[in-house]
């Protein structure tokens, strides 16, 4: 697989390089926000296949990372991890509201960020994207979830979800009512079983809450998981 590295320190980004060649990757080092733009246009690599992860340092000298994975996100559906220092939930809300996958907070464990890059390279296709996702459309309330489509909307107005955001809500909106543990939801989402993927889930239901503007649509059983409640219109 082809990853794109985006980050300014060369030191870093050359240790970090090594330890994923050693796990089979082609790693492309940008050093900064223009670099990693110009890196996923085809004219830049020609003849040779997209990336398959995108790893975005936020700390860049010459733009705000937030910034950059906004525009990364017009330029290609490639899945973007944040790296980021920031462990507060509002700034990965922030950073999945602009199109990223997921996020690795620093300092990391080499492992991690390796299950992360993992965990989102898995793309599905047609119905078996772990969703259990039909040929109809889910009607809730006000929401309307087109699992052919992956399109989602709530009062007639479509609302932009990541891959895995939707793929987390098709999979609760199939059954609405019914709590699905945490591990069944890692497992059919993310497909992995890795339990560091929890923390990940707990920051893509709170996205889920806020692009929805649905704070009370899942609701949080405690030391279970996690329930659609079925909107009135």
């Amino acid at each position: 697989m082809r990853l794109l590295l985006v980050e300014d320190d060369d030191h870093v980004a050359a240790a970090l390089s090594a330890i994923l060649a050693r796990h089979g990757f082609q790693v492309v080092h940008a050093r900064n926000g223009e670099e990693a733009l110009r890196a996923v246009l085809p004219a830049t690599y020609p003849g040779l296949p997209p990336f398959g992860v995108i790893l975005l340092d936020l700390g860049l000298p010459d733009q705000d990372g937030y910034q950059v994975c906004g525009r990364l996100r017009k330029l290609t559906t490639t899945p973007v991890i944040m790296v980021t220092a920031r462990s507060d939930v509002r700034s990965r809300i922030h950073g999945l509201n602009l199109g990223a996958d997921d996020y690795v907070v620093k300092p990391y464990d080499t492992g991690e960020l390796l299950a992360r890059i993992h965990a989102v390279s898995r793309r599905g296709t047609g119905g078996d994207d772990g969703t259990g996702a039909s040929d109809d459309a889910l009607r809730l309330g006000a929401m309307t979830v087109e699992l052919p489509t992956r399109r989602v909307s709530v009062d007639g107005t479509e609302v932009q979800l990541t891959r895995k955001e939707f793929d987390l809500l098709a999979l609760l909106a199939q059954r609405p009512g019914v709590v699905f543990r945490r591990e069944q939801i890692i497992s059919e989402v993310w497909r992995t079983n890795w339990e560091g993927t929890g923390r990940t889930l707990e920051v893509h239901v709170a996205s889920l809450r806020s692009k929805l503007r649905m704070p009370t649509l899942i609701e949080t059983v405690r030391g279970v998981g996690y329930r659609l409640v079925a909107p009135t219109d």
